[in-house]
Parts: C-alpha cells; sequence; structure tokens
C-alpha cells in the first residue's frame, strides 16, 4: 500500500483531514470529524525554502474512525522533522542509517508496536501520509518540517505550496515570508487557487523583504454560501525574482559557507544546433502524438533564423526528416511542421539506433565545418516508453550513446507518460551535459512541452568555469558547467575560511560571442548585520543550500560510477551528510517515537526507483489494545501530482480478485462493493451498449481447492466486442488475441508491445497489463495477476479498470455499465457491527433498505501485488437490492454476447 488517499478511485480529495470510507464534509458534518486548524508556514532565506506544514484535528465521534493526514510535497524536498500529538503525548523524529533504523524498528515491531514505510518515486509532487485510527474524543496534531531550494526558471522563481486541506477548516493560514538579500524585484500570486479567493491573499513587499498572508474565513473557504464542501484545493502559488547588478552574479557568504548565484541577463544568445528525436511507436498513438505535433509545430516556429535544426523520428526503424542540419528558415521550417503533422505512430521502440543516428549527425556537420564555433549542439529526445526493438539494455544503450557523443552536445530527454523509465532517462541526460523531465500525458502534454523547451531555447553562454582562490575554500560543488540558458540559474557553493579572509573573490570564464571574463569581490561579514537582524532569516540557509546540492550532485554521481567500490564511497558519503544534516535520503530512514521510547514507528525511503510509478509494499503493525496512541501509522512518500492527482480527481469502476466489484459515486463521494459468487465456467456480463455496440464480459475460472469450504472464483477471461468495428478481443491470462472477422493476432504477455487495427489500439506491458484505447480517449485496462506455478490453491486471473471518460450511450447496462448513470445512496444510522472493527449501517437504494458493512477492498492498478486498500459499503448476498434484478439475470451464454433486457 502506497501514500495515496484509502479511496484511491473515489472523488473526494484527500487533504490531510478525513475519514477514510467516510463522506467529506464541514466542521460538524456527519463523520464528526473536525479540523480546528490547518497552517503552512514558509520563510524563503534567499531562495531556500523552510516550509512547515501542521493540522489539529479532533474525531468528534463516540466511535474510533481513520483520520488521514496527508501532504504533498514538491520533489527533490528534503524531510528534516516530523512530529505528531496525540492526546497530549508528543511523538518526535530522528534520522538514522537505514540498517540501523530497521534493525531497531524491528525489535519493537516484534513486540507489536506501531509501524508505517515512506516510498518515493519521480514526479513533480512527493507525499508523506500518515493515518491513524483514534477513539472518540480524540486530538491529534500534526507537523511536518520540509526544505527546498527554488530554482529559477524564465526568469522567475516559483513556490508553491499545495494546500488540500480535504474540509472546512476552523482556520486557515498560509504565511510566505521572502528574505532576499539582492533584493526583490517583484513579487507575484497567480490566480492563488481561483477566482473564489480573488483579493483574500495580501503582499507586502519592502526592498528585500516580503510578506504574503492568505486566511480565508470559514465562510470565505465554502464552494458555495450554504456548502459544507471546503473550496480551498490546489496550488497556492508565489513567484518572483530578484534584482541583478552584476554580471559576474551574486556572491552570499554566511556562518562560513558561501552561495555564489550566477544569471546574467541582457547577452545576445548564441546559435543552436538542434536535433529533435521524436518516439513514433504504437504507444504515442492517440492524444500523445497530437499533443507532440502541437507542441513540435509551435517550438519549429521559435527556431532563429541562425539556428540549423533537423528531425529524426522512429518506431522500430528510423527516419530523418533530413540527412543533415538544415537552416531555420520560414521555408524549411513549415516544410518540417509538414512533415511532422503526416506522421502515424505505430510499430516498436529503437531508442538506440535513433540516438546514434542523431550522434552522428552533429559529429559529421561538426567534423566537416559546418557549425559557428560559437554555437551550442544538443539533441532532444521525446519517448513515452522503454525500447523493444534493436538494444533493448538499458546501460548498454549509455554506453553508446557516451561512446559517440562529443563532450559538447547536451542530451535532454522528455518523457511522456508513466511507461516510460524515467531514472534511465535521467541518467542518460545528466550523463551528457544535459536534464531530463517527465510530461504528464494529458491534455496538457503539448504546453510542458513548449515549456521544457523554452528553458533551454536561448543559450547565453557556453564552456563556463567558476574560480575561488585556492587555500581559502573547500568542498566547492561543481564548478564547472556546458552552457548557461537564458532565465535560468546557475547555484555554486562551497566551504570558506571566514576566521583568516576578509574578502572572498571569483572569476568566471566562459565562451559568448568572445572570450569572456568576469569577477566579483564579496565581504565575508557583508550580509551578518542584516540576516542577524531579522528574526525570520534562516542562520543556516547557506549551509543548507551547500547540503542540498552536495548529496544531489553525489547521487547523480553514484548513478554514474562505473565501479561498485566506487559506488559503496559515494553511498558513504551521502549517508554521513544525510546524518549530519538530519533529513530523509534513501539511504536513510526516520524513526519516530513516543517520549518513553514503548511506541516506535519507521518512515522508510526503499530503494525501488527503476520505474517512478511502481509502489512497494506496506509494512503495518498493530499497537498495543488500550494505548491512547494510533493503533496503526502509514507513513510514505509517493509522488502524487502526476498520476496520484490523476487518480484522485478522476474515478474508475474496478473488478478485481475474487471477483470484487467496487461501484464508484463521485456525486455522492461514497464506493459501494459487492462480490459475485459462481461456478467457475460462468460468463458474466460486465457491460452491454448496443447504442455504441460494446460489450464487456468475463469468464469465472475456480481456485484449485476450496478454503474453509469456499471455492474462490476469479476473472480467467475477458471478453471486448467492438460491433461497430467488427473487432473481438480475448484477454486470457495466456495471451491477448484480436479476431478480425476469420483472422487473428495474438500478443504474448511475456512481451511489450502493441497493434492497431480500425483505431482500436492495445498496448501490452510486459506480465503487467494491456489497455484497449479507442479512437485515442476511451480505454479499458485488464491487469494479469500471477501466483508463483505451483500455488496450492490459487490461480492466474485478471482485474478489470474501467474509466468513466468511456463514451457509453445512456442504455449502457451490466454488473457494472448500470452504475455510468449513478443512482441516489444514502447511508445512515452507522453502528457497531458483527465482526470487531466493521461498523454497519443502513442503506437506503432503488426503494430497497439494505444492511451494509464498511469494509475493505482492493485497487491494484499502482501495486499488483499488494494492492490499494479501498473503504467501501459492502452489500452482502452477491449485490441483491444494489443492482437491477438478481446477479444470475448478468449470466450470458458466450464471451460477446449481449445482455439481454432486464
Amino acid at each position: 500500500q502506497l501514500a495515496r488517499s484509502p479511496l484511491a478511485t473515489t472523488a473526494p480529495k484527500n487533504g490531510p483531514w478525513m475519514e477514510t470510507g467516510g463522506r467529506l464534509s464541514g466542521v460538524t458534518g456527519e463523520d464528526n470529524i473536525i479540523l480546528h486548524s490547518y497552517k503552512v508556514k514558509s520563510t524563503i532565506t534567499s531562495r531556500l525554502a523552510n516550509t512547515m506544514v501542521q493540522s489539529r484535528v479532533e474525531n468528534g465521534a463516540r466511535h474510533p474512525q481513520n483520520l488521514v493526514f496527508d501532504v504533498q510535497i514538491p520533489k527533490g524536498a528534503f524531510i528534516h522533522n516530523f512530529t505528531m500529538n496525540v492526546n497530549g503525548i508528543t511523538f518526535t523524529s530522528s534520522v538514522k542509517e537505514k540498517s540501523s533504523a530497521r534493525s531497531q524498528y524491528a525489535q519493537a515491531r516484534a513486540k507489536g508496536k506501531a509501524a508505517g514505510i515512506l516510498r518515493s518515486n519521480d514526479l513533480d509532487m512527493e507525499n508523506f501520509k500518515a493515518e491513524l485510527n483514534v477513539p472518540g474524543g480524540t486530538k491529534v496534531q500534526f507537523e511536518i518540517h520540509y526544505q527546498q531550494p527554488i530554482r529559477r526558471k524564465l526568469s522567475t522563481y516559483e513556490h508553491v505550496v499545495p494546500l488540500q486541506p480535504g474540509r472546512l477548516a476552523k482556520q486557515l493560514e498560509v504565511d510566505i515570508r521572502i528574505i532576499e538579500p539582492q533584493g526583490i524585484n517583484f513579487v507575484h500570486i497567480p490566480n492563488a487557487l481561483g477566482e473564489h479567493f480573488a483579493g483574500i491573499a495580501t503582499i507586502s513587499k519592502g526592498e528585500k523583504k516580503a510578506h504574503i498572508s492568505f486566511k480565508p474565513t470559514v465562510a470565505q473557504q465554502r464552494k458555495c454560501s450554504n456548502c459544507s464542501l471546503t473550496a480551498v484545493e490546489g496550488n497556492f502559488v508565489v513567484t518572483y525574482d530578484v534584482n541583478r547588478d552584476r554580471k559576474a552574479g551574486e556572491l552570499e557568504i554566511f556562518n562560513g559557507y558561501f552561495i555564489h548565484y550566477f544569471a546574467p541577463e541582457n547577452l545576445d544568445p548564441l546559435p543552436k544546433n538542434i536535433l529533435f528525436v521524436i518516439d513514433v511507436s504504437g504507444s504515442m498513438w492517440g492524444l500523445k502524438m497530437r499533443q507532440t505535433v502541437e507542441a513540435m509545430k509551435t517550438i519549429l516556429g521559435d527556431l532563429r533564423s541562425d539556428d540549423k535544426f533537423s528531425i529524426l523520428d522512429f518506431n522500430h526503424n528510423v527516419r530523418c526528416w533530413r540527412d543533415s542540419l538544415v537552416e531555420a528558415s520560414r521555408m524549411q521550417t513549415d516544410a518540417a511542421k509538414k512533415y511532422i503533422e503526416g506522421i502515424h505512430p505505430n510499430g516498436g521502440t529503437n531508442i538506440n539506433d535513433a540516438l546514434l543516428r542523431a550522434i552522428f549527425i552533429l559529429n559529421e556537420a561538426n567534423k566537416f565545418g559546418m557549425l559557428d564555433p560559437n554555437s551550442v549542439s544538443m539533441i532532444v529526445l521525446v519517448s513515452d516508453g522503454d525500447p523493444t526493438v534493436g538494444e533493448l539494455k538499458l546501460p548498454t544503450i549509455q554506453k553508446n550513446v557516451k561512446k559517440h557523443i562529443q563532450d559538447d552536445i547536451s542530451l535532454f530527454c522528455l518523457g511522456i507518460g508513466f511507461d516510460v523509465d524515467y531514472d534511465f532517462l535521467k541518467r542518460l541526460a545528466h550523463e551528457n551535459n544535459g536534464m531530463a523531465q517527465r510530461i504528464f500525458g494529458n491534455q496538457e502534454t503539448s504546453s510542458q512541452m513548449k515549456k521544457f523547451y523554452n528553458q533551454v531555447s536561448t543559450p547565453l553562454l557556453k564552456k563556463l568555469e567558476f574560480n575561488y582562490p585556492q587555500g581559502l575554500v573547500s568542498d566547492v560543488t561543481h564548478n564547472t558547467f556546458q552552457n548557461y540558458f537564458g532565465g535560468s540559474e546557475i547555484v555554486v557553493a562551497g566551504k570558506v575560511d571566514t576566521v583568516n579572509v576578509q574578502h572572498l573573490q571569483s572569476v568566471i570564464t566562459a565562451t559568448s560571442n568572445a572570450q569572456l571574463v568576469l569577477e566579483t569581490l564579496e565581504d565575508v561579514e557583508g550580509l551578518d548585520e542584516f540576516l542577524n537582524n531579522d528574526i525570520h532569516a534562516d542562520p543556516k540557509f547557506t549551509e543548507k543550500l551547500w547540503a542540498y546540492i552536495t548529496i544531489n550532485q553525489l547521487m547523480a554521481e553514484r548513478n554514474l560510477a562505473p565501479t561498485a567500490a566506487l559506488k559503496r564511497n559515494i553511498t558513504k558519503s551521502i549517508l554521513q551528510m544525510s546524518l549530519d544534516h538530519h533529513i530523509v535520503t534513501p539511504y536513510t530512514a526516520m524513526l519516530i517515537e513516543s517520549p518513553d521510547g514503548e511506541e516506535l514507528m519507521l518512515a522508510d525511503s526503499p530503494q525501488d526507483r527503476k520505474r517512478a510509478c511502481c509502489p512497494g509494499s506496506l509494512v503495518i503493525g498493530q499497537a498495543p489494545t488500550g494505548n491512547p496512541v494510533p493503533s496503526w501509522v502509514n507513513m510514505s512518500l509517493a509522488n502524487a501530482l502526476g498520476l496520484l492527482h490523476q487518480i484522485r480527481t478522476s474515478f474508475c469502476l474496478p473488478v478485481d480478485n475474487d471477483p470484487h466489484f467496487i461501484i464508484n459515486l463521485p456525486r455522492q463521494q461514497k464506493n459501494i462493493c459487492f462480490n459475485i459468487d459462481s461456478e467457475p465456467g460462468t460468463i458474466l456480463n460486465l457491460i452491454s451498449d448496443a447504442a455504441s455496440g460494446i460489450v464487456v464480459n468475463g469468464q469465472l475460472v475456480g481456485a484449485k481447492k476450496r478454503v474453509n469450504n469456499k471455492l474462490s472464483t476469479y476473472f480467467g477471461k475477458i471478453g471486448f466486442y467492438f460491433e461497430d468495428r467488427r473487432l473481438k478481443v480475448e484477454v486470457s491470462t495466456d495471451a491477448i488475441t484480436l479476431k478480425d472477422g476469420l483472422s487473428s493476432t495474438s500478443l504474448s504477455w511475456s512481451d511489450t508491445g502493441s497493434l492497431i487495427r480500425r483505431r482500436l489500439r492495445i498496448s501490452v506491458a510486459k506480465e503487467s497489463n494491456v489497455t484497449l484505447t479507442v479512437d485515442g480517449d476511451s480505454s479499458f485496462m485488464v491487469l494479469l495477476h500471477r501466483v508463483w506455478k505451483k500455488h496450492p490453491a490459487h490461480v492466474d486471473f485478471l482485474g478489470l479498470y474501467i474509466p468513466p471518460t468511456n463514451n457509453f450511450s445512456a442504455a449502457a447496462h451490466g454488473l457494472i455499465g448500470q452504475f455510468m448513470r449513478e443512482p441516489d445512496v444514502r447511508v445512515y444510522n452507522e453502528r457497531p457491527g458483527r465482526v470487531p472493527g466493521k461498523s454497519e449501517a443502513t442503506m437506503d437504494v432503488k426503494g430497497h433498505k439494505l444492511t451494509v458493512t464498511r469494509g475493505l477492498q482492493k485497487d491494484y492498478r499502482l501495486d499488483r501485488v499488494f494492492g490499494t486498500n479501498v473503504q467501501c459499503w459492502f452489500v452482502h448476498n452477491n449485490g441483491k437490492g444494489f443492482l437491477d434484478g438478481s446477479y444470475s439475470d448478468y449470466f450470458v451464454p458466450t464471451l460477446y454476447s449481449y445482455l439481454k433486457r432486464l
């Protein structure tokens, strides 16, 4: 289980507080969960942001309830402190070496102590989550602290504070202070969570300080005047920039460390030689390709007349629009746009050959003197998947690229969607003077691509070197850079001997249209008076920035280390710095314990980073009975704004496992679950929509033997019939077969691949899932669940997930199809159930009064092994009363039969 809402398939936006499985409500809502306060405080001292998120909540009910503290944290931020207070008992944190922390935790867990785990992946946001089951009347306060440098992009610093309180807060406050010794040029709050909150946020700006405050009242938080739901949800964004008086940058020296900020303006751009390498394999079909074409047309139009460019597109083969670089004239860019518009994705993915061809073109152009000696050469790779054709081994591709690419060529990698191995793209880019960025595969793909290109579209300097007096400085971070792009910023940090040095000098050498030598001199005590007299300034900002930059550079070096011995040495350095600066990294863990040490929890961040979207399992332990502290704690760090946010803001109708149906009611913010128990071989109609010509059926397969006198059944086959396309697809645990009339084509689970037939795309992720996409948007996902071959009871089976974007008609029916039209459901009179810990309630639906039980089902989209717990109200007796008719009415004779009208 990962750090995401227990209602992962539900519409409520879970912020720091909600009852799992409960209705998201106001301060005095049905669940009696009271959010007393929700505070976010950030202090930015010279581009280093220290942020604290604090929530105080109370379970106002008489019965125990789950309370969730779920905080989004910007990707790359370091957590350095976490505390919680439960009815006056304060739990504090300490950072320890991972194996030591795990050992200490294991000893505590063996005695029945509480447990949690911290996980990380590679999207723009991560999630820290603590979920507690607390008795009625219990008050809990959580507080987390994290820090992050704010990078300059497109001439602006952007500080993002995610706000998701989840419900109305009696007191809600965002307080941001900016302290910049260089002086503040401007401060803006773009949109400030939308028009609903126009005029509530305030800005007070001085010469070197600014204060932003956002304090909406309870009435202002409401979505409407009589609403109980909060309108506070989204990112509170502050943008600013500092004054720049010197071309040689600003040296800031404080408490034994220096930070050198370098962001010169008013320089003439250097010409660039750019090769766009675009993945046009079958997986790019549909929205991804349309958005890529739109972005490329804009990018091509923005090329300068002295730039040179060409385009390579690749699937299993590599095609060149032009075999050599051409000038970016209007005629050539128009021709390139037409070429891009004519691309039709299909086939596999041959990344190795595509990159080597691009490198060859640039190398040949340089060899024959076709490039301006002052120009900047770059390759921009756009891909949405792993290689499936040609060279498949990622380390070999890295070696091939490094072997052939010249030192003055920069490689930039854009990874679209969640199937791509983003860690591989990062290593590929960082090893070759570039950077990588994930592009979320949605309607904003085009704008994300254009924004990334704008960051590298204006090279101003190349071959930069930052020099400082030897013997006066030490432990300097990277001080040589291949390129400087307009609107960005280079930051160098190090230690300085402030005892024996009064002034620190820097000399920067760089190439523009001529050789440049830039010098600056700074008094080592120049900032002391200003910073020491400001109670909000962080006195350790220089040290923290130096540590942050150093640790990140060490982690990048570790990824590229050629030997195991060197990797071990780098790991030791990262570990020691993590412990010295009390921060959670992949090599440390956070222990959380009560004052007497009796309760111990672990926040752990395992290195399972090949796939950014794939979680590991959550460790859960049970606290001693009667103890007033949490019965279990789930602490996780998982990227969220991409995949996690996507799950939260959408919903889906899944059926998985035995077979468990989870019906999400987004308007009413509830999950209703039921099981279907029948005999192996039975075929159940899931969706039957004659108007749109779509049928989805599933055939049951039985377990190998009965357990507790019950024979579990699962879906062993799922059939899809697309009548208007005259296509049938059979997905089994053995293969995926497309039937087109009398012909058939099969795909194996053992390979990643795709095929397209009459605008139906079938994409297989090796031993994982298959996605059927109709016309580029409507989609179905089937998950494969494998058990070991000699498992005594269970068998391989399938799960089906259907997002609501599918264009079904109002006449759609079936076990799932009938719920495309959301029924009115009322759940009330919650009371203790017959099973301890599982409450019961009365549900009114379709004229029936049913007794339902609060329970858990599994969503396996992110974690195919352990699944994600989904809280729901469980309807007994095969969904009787919730379904139209009886469950046996949904039996059909074949895998492609329509359901007879009920």
